[in-house]
């Protein structure tokens, strides 16, 4: 037999609730972790007194006593693990594992035994069932009657709200009510939050997020209560799970969560999270009201009769103290910004993402602490507004998925890199260099689970950067905003010193008016938005860009995957071919890499004999070439008519109509003629350009 003993999915019921967890038995302790809420469990060997096998709804399950006075019980166990456990208790523990029967005859008469924290309810001295005092949430007396109400637990369907005990009266104990010795042997070591004698310190007017307001926090030996003007919180210390130390973005506050199991309870709300808000800024003198022996003899040290500091240090150390857990605080992570924390938005709220060591916590609205053994894998997607951002995803192993978006494109490699050193399954990995040696560590390895729209994405990518970077105007032209190439090119258009041809069609033009036209004519490109449309076009004659192996191998197999599926749709063909490139092997995959490694080169000797051959740049600039041609000429055809209807409409004093340069060039035009032609719209205001002639022809005139 081995050094120690390993169950899994071994339960332990908490106020009506079974939870699931791991156990496990060594030499020196015996521990058990919940895999729900992550808590431990450390019984020491030398404390264990009993040990029981009983048959219980679970199948079996063990109950140890401990010389502190503490029961657990641990259920799940199969028939066959019986001789092991014990064989394991009799060598390592000395104690024996005793069998012990339960009654099934269903009565509702026997004898209620208080033992430690259970009350036991025996029929024919055997335990029909047992009650976690604990459990108990109240407890009130009738005659001959006493009822016991219970913790809710919103994790159960059915709750047990409360059960009643009828005390027959016993002639013999006349001096002594039996109802008020069961109601007090029940008081004694109930969950009942009763607060009895002084505060051990007061915090007055907190600033508290969840739940939202100010509060003066009263710190009793037992538990915590919150004074707030409008509710009023009771908080037992075994009901907290961890503590949390969060330093703010901003540098200038700090976050102090506590985590809660159950949670606290205002209607049909529930606050699993306590997080208050303190400036670092704002200091307090604390004075404890014990004397300094008892502060001594109950803190061992970790308190002092007389504290002073930050308001955040003294109130962390006070529950520290009390509550007897440690805190947690962020690891050795930095983001981009130099802070410990990563500015994202989880369901419409904004908020802040600590990576910490051992797990992640989202602040504040609403709070969420996700282990990384909960974690199966995280995935980093696409922003779905824009492209500066990012999503983080997470996807627990009960199947639950958390998605914090809007993450600044900057924070990815930190990110990145803290993700992958934890060693977490990243679900939309690719193939990347040093990656490939954790292929047996990571269970959804890049191996097993292919994103073929992921390697699409960064071969298009990659043959985007090769194929662009001699000429600007190569790849046809650049969709995105580039404001330093839009100002060139409303240069070579309009400015007065673009063109040899331009200046020659426009002979005559004084030097006023070539510095007058850049400005009024980049205002009316502004206005024109349409204008864009004309970089959309692509150059045909331009070789195509090659496919990526799991292209080339889906269009090969795009035929067979339908016969095999008749009536299959597009997206249930790509999701159906996904899942093959899968299944294909290593050698399969590497023949069309092979292939799609030949169609590049291909691609790459095609690219540069069309660069040689003057395609690409030279064909854009012929193009515009004719585009400016064909609109100067249209000018000259036009300028005739023009002028003769303006010499028209100043011969017969007609002002319903005026251009745009002869409104802005002419000093005696109204204020309320430009009102009036701000008005209109971005179709008026072209075809008003297009009917003008320029202002060159207007200066001859007059």
């Amino acid at each position: 037999m081995g050094d120690t003993l390993e169950f899994n999915e071994i339960y332990q019921e908490v106020k009506g609730s079974w939870n699931d967890g791991r156990l496990r038995l060594s030499k020196q302790t015996v521990v058990y972790k919940n895999s729900k809420t992550g808590k431990v469990d450390t019984i020491p060997v030398t404390e264990l007194t009993q040990a029981q096998w009983r048959r219980v709804c679970l199948g079996h399950g063990i109950k140890l006593s401990t010389s502190t006075g503490h029961i657990y019980k641990y259920d799940g166990f199969k028939d066959t693990d019986f001789e092991k456990i014990s064989e394991y208790f009799k060598t390592n523990y000395k104690v024996e594992l005793t069998e012990k029967d339960m009654s099934v005859k269903g009565w509702n008469w026997g004898t209620a035994k208080f033992n430690g924290p259970l009350l036991s309810f025996e029929v024919n001295d055997n335990s029909a069932f047992e009650i976690p005092l604990s459990s108990v949430s109240q407890c009130a007396t009738g005659k001959n009657e006493v009822t016991l109400e219970f913790h809710q637990n919103d994790d159960t369907e059915v709750s047990l709200m409360e059960v009643r005990f009828y005390v027959p009266p016993t002639p013999g104990d006349e001096g002594s009510d039996p109802v008020e010795a069961f109601a007090q042997n029940v008081l004694s070591k109930a969950d009942v939050i009763q607060a009895t004698g002084d505060a051990v310190c007061i915090f007055r007017e907190l600033q508290c997020l969840t739940p939202r307001g100010r509060y003066d926090i009263r710190i009793y030996p037992t538990f915590l209560h919150l004074h707030g003007k409008t509710f009023d919180y009771k908080i037992p210390y075994t009901t907290v799970l961890r503590l949390f130390l969060l330093p703010h973005k901003d540098q200038r506050q700090m976050f102090f969560v506590i985590s809660l199991d159950p949670p606290i309870k205002q209607g049909q709300t529930r606050y699993h999270f306590l997080i208050l808000l303190f400036s670092k800024e704002e200091d307090l003198s604390l004075t404890l009201n014990m004397n300094e022996e008892e502060v001594e003899r109950r803190f061992e040290g970790k308190l002092n009769k007389n504290m002073s500091g930050s308001l955040y240090e003294m109130v962390s150390r006070v529950m520290k103290a009390l509550v007897n857990r440690k805190i947690t605080v962020p690891g050795n992570f930095q983001g981009h910004s130099g802070a410990q924390c990563i500015t994202c938005s989880y369901k419409a709220s904004s908020g802040l993402l600590y990576p910490l060591e051992r797990g992640f916590i989202y602040v504040h609205k609403p709070p969420v602490h996700l282990r990384f053994e909960e974690i199966a894998c995280v995935n980093f997607a696409r922003g779905t507004t824009t492209t500066r951002s990012f999503d983080f995803e997470i996807e627990t192993k009960q199947g639950n998925q958390y998605t914090f978006s809007s993450i600044e494109r900057e924070e990815y490699g930190k990110l990145f890199d803290f993700v992958n050193a934890k060693k977490l399954s990243i679900k939309n990995r690719g193939f990347k260099e040093g990656m490939k040696g954790n292929d047996n560590m990571y269970s959804d390895s890049d191996d097993d689970q292919h994103d073929a729209y992921l390697e699409r994405m960064k071969e298009e990518g990659k043959i985007r950067e090769e194929g662009n970077d001699s000429d600007d105007s190569e790849g046809e032209s650049d969709e995105s905003f580039n404001p330093g190439e839009e100002d060139d090119d409303i240069a070579e258009e309009y400015d007065s010193k673009a063109s040899a041809s331009e200046s020659s069609g426009n002979e005559g033009d004084s030097d006023g008016d070539r510095k007058k036209k850049p400005a009024k004519k980049a205002k009316l490109t502004k206005e024109r938005k349409p204008r864009k449309k004309e970089k959309k076009a692509k150059d045909s004659d331009a070789p195509k860009r090659p496919m990526s192996a799991y292209m080339l191998w889906l269009n090969s197999s795009r035929e067979r995957i339908k016969s095999e599926n008749p009536g299959i749709s597009v997206t249930e063909i790509s999701k159906k071919a996904g899942e093959m490139w899968k299944q294909i092997s290593r050698e399969k995959k590497e023949e069309w890499e092979g292939k799609a490694e030949i169609a590049k080169k291909e691609y790459e000797r095609a690219m540069r004999e069309y660069k040689e051959s003057g395609g690409g740049s030279s064909g854009s600039s012929k193009k515009e070439k004719k585009k400016k041609k064909g609109g100067k000429n249209e000018e000259k055809r036009k300028k005739p008519s023009g002028g003769r209807e303006k010499e028209k409409e100043r011969a017969t004093g007609n002002d319903s109509f005026k251009s745009r340069e002869f409104i802005s060039s002419d000093e005696s035009s109204s204020e309320s003629e430009k009102g009036k032609r701000r008005k209109r719209k971005g179709s008026d205001v072209e075809e008003e350009v297009a009917s003008t002639p320029p202002s060159s022809e207007e200066s001859g005139s007059d």
